[in-house]
């Protein structure tokens, strides 16, 4: 039995991230339903849309033409034609165009209707075994080195499970990225989610990277990284202020030192700054 659609709606459709056999009933009534698809590669749905004998007509909606496309989907809904949107794998609008017509639509007062199913963030991280209470998905990391750098300080005293996606010929680099500012503290990939050579790799982080140093991985990848724990703060406001000025004599500079001393106390860089200004006012001496 087919869907009773809403004239004028855009149905978010999650697609199969690998086994053909996850898609949901309801996302093929729909599929098949709609006047129009709009999928981020025509050519790879349509392998989907013929293994199911769907004959709906499709156009492409991919990040290079994401604004324009957008502005004609509109068109169209506002026409009273039905529209699926889907994206290669998984669910549009997570690391993945559709959060650009979904906005529009908000905005113009369009029904927006999203059919959950598929999503290989949430499949890696159950599957990993990891604390999944409290998480955050970041996506594919920049690959600018400045800012790559940036995001990782950001994120390394975040406690809550992190995951990230990464290519297969960039896990060995990001992996070392990670351990270089998160430490080496427990971890998992998982790639071929739902494919027949799914794997889960546990560790810790320099354990991954040394594993996949000496074999090449395959297949688009979920890293899921354990929260960061601090250590108890020990120590006090007037030894922290110590050794940023001892760190500061060896040559780092002082927002190098606030750096190294909150990461070896386990606490905020602010609280070492809050030390500093403290002590300044207190004795009169210049922070360094």
């Amino acid at each position: 039995m087919g869907n009773m659609l809403a004239k004028g709606t855009l149905y978010v459709c999650a697609t199969p991230i690998g086994n053909l056999g996850d898609i949901t009933l309801r996302v093929l009534d729909t599929l098949r339903d709609v006047d129009l698809i709009a999928a981020e590669d025509t050519r790879h749905s349509r392998k989907l849309l013929q293994h199911y004998q769907i004959k709906t007509h499709m156009i492409s909606y991919h990040e290079h033409n994401e604004k324009k496309k957008s502005l004609e989907l509109v068109e169209k809904l506002k026409s009273g034609q039905t529209i699926a949107l889907i994206s290669d794998a998984g669910l549009p609008g997570i690391s993945d165009p559709g959060t650009e017509v979904i906005r529009l639509c908000h905005k113009e007062n369009i029904p927006v209707d999203v059919l959950p199913g598929p999503n290989a963030a949430l499949t890696a991280l159950v599957l990993s075994g990891i604390s999944a209470e409290h998480f955050a998905f970041h996506g594919f990391l920049p690959t600018s080195t400045g800012v790559r750098k940036r995001i990782l300080e950001e994120l390394a005293t975040l406690q809550q499970t992190q995951i990230f996606y990464e290519a297969p010929h960039r896990l060995v680099a990001t992996l070392k990225g990670l351990s270089e500012y998160f430490g080496d503290r427990p971890a998992a990939v998982v790639r071929e989610l739902t494919k027949l050579h799914q794997q889960v790799h546990r560790g810790t982080i320099l354990e991954l990277q040394e594993a996949f140093e000496k074999s090449q991985p395959r297949g688009e990848c979920c890293i899921i990284i354990a929260p960061f724990i601090p250590i108890k703060p020990v120590g006090s406001p007037e030894q922290w202020c110590l050794e940023v000025r001892e760190q500061v004599a060896r040559g780092l500079t002082k927002k190098e030192a606030m750096k190294e001393v909150a990461k070896r106390y386990g606490i905020k860089k602010s609280d070492v700054y809050q030390a500093l200004l403290d002590a300044t006012s207190m004795d009169g001496q210049v922070s360094p």
